[in-house]
């Protein structure tokens, strides 16, 4: 008999994408499935929502509990999993009916510890496909740990989401997500891969990632920073066990630093005091000799970072003045993804 697979849906005020959701997982040309819905505590429709599907297919488990947040929904939706395998589906997301088929095979076929799929970036009337490293006619890539952990820590083609991953449980059972915070899989990803043996990725697009219209300025808050707590927490662990990737790591935290620095001046209400920026900036400077080795082969940031190291709003102006060089055409525009109208 074919393995089961656990699908674990954390769900909280999605009453409008709920039904898409788990639709899509319902009817999968994969049968062998337990869908664990996962109500954290949801003011609206949610919990009367998935009773309503339990009653309807015996494969789903309803479960409530108080609102925790998405890592906590997740961990409490582990304690029902009794598949060979875990997928995690954001409940405001959906999946091609053959996906967590092609996933299965897959994994069986390399003897995978994990198979991720590629996604889209759904909007309302498009979506955008990733194409700059792979095609979706490309056949499956197969990584080792050291170069899945290395993929993951540039975030590119092993992306931190982990959402849209088929994991063997073993795998996962025992390393829960840090409650808490936002960005959580950042503080989640970099421990499972170290476990991993065998990484396969699929090149089509089977897993739909919804874009939500608001805006990253309109929304920002100082929570968002939780991104750079976990890429220094994932760092500290680079450091540990992969040495050759500390400089990757520092890259990442830099590029990370100085697009939120910018983000928190263009929200100044929500950093009183400029505490937030005064963490950053100082976190930089003490770390200017590890970045500035980090960057010296990436022309675009390590300009940035000299710039910011001399006065921030030197960097905030040198991209402020390439956005609109942009904008009249006298710099190209940068390499974009492939749009598809729908």
């Amino acid at each position: 008999m074919l393995p089961k697979v656990s699908v674990v849906v954390p769900i909280y005020k999605v009453e409008n994408y709920l039904s898409r959701c788990v639709d899509s997982i319902l009817n999968q040309t994969y049968l062998n499935l337990e869908v664990i819905l996962v109500n954290d505590g949801s003011p609206d429709r949610c919990g009367k929502m998935i009773e309503e599907f339990a009653a309807k297919d015996t494969r789903v488990k309803a479960v409530h509990k108080q609102n925790g947040g998405l890592s906590d929904a997740r961990n409490y939706g582990m304690k029902y999993v009794t598949g060979e395998y875990t997928l995690f589906v954001d409940s405001d997301d959906w999946a091609d009916l053959s996906m967590i088929e092609e996933m299965v095979e897959t994994s069986l076929s390399f003897q995978a510890d994990v198979v991720q799929s590629a996604f889209y970036y759904a909007y309302e009337d498009h979506l955008l496909f990733d194409n700059r490293y792979y095609s979706q006619d490309d056949p499956p890539v197969i990584l080792n740990n050291k170069e899945v952990m290395s993929e993951l820590v540039i975030n590119e083609r092993v992306k931190n989401f982990a959402w849209g991953k088929l994991y063997k449980t073993n795998l996962i059972k025992d390393i829960p997500f840090k409650k808490g915070v936002l960005f959580e899989d950042v503080f989640w990803a970099h421990k499972v891969m170290h476990q991993v043996n065998k990484y396969v990725i699929l090149n089509r697009p089977q897993f739909y990632y919804l874009q939500r219209s608001d805006s990253i300025v309109a929304t920002y808050t100082p929570r968002n920073l939780d991104i750079i707590k976990g890429l220094k927490e994932r760092h500290s662990f680079i450091e540990r066990h992969y040495e050759g990737l500390v400089d990757d790591s520092y890259k990442v935290i830099v590029r990370t630093c100085l697009t939120h620095f910018n983000l928190l001046l263009l929200n100044g209400l929500k950093d009183k005091g400029g505490i937030h920026k005064q963490e950053i900036k100082n976190y930089i400077q003490a770390h200017a000799a590890q970045f500035n080795k980090a960057v010296k082969k990436d022309k675009e940031l390590k300009k940035q970072l000299a710039l910011f190291l001399i006065h921030p709003y030197l960097n905030v102006g040198f991209l402020a003045a390439k956005k609109l060089l942009r904008k009249i055409k006298l710099l190209p525009r940068p390499i974009g993804l492939e749009r598809i109208n729908t």
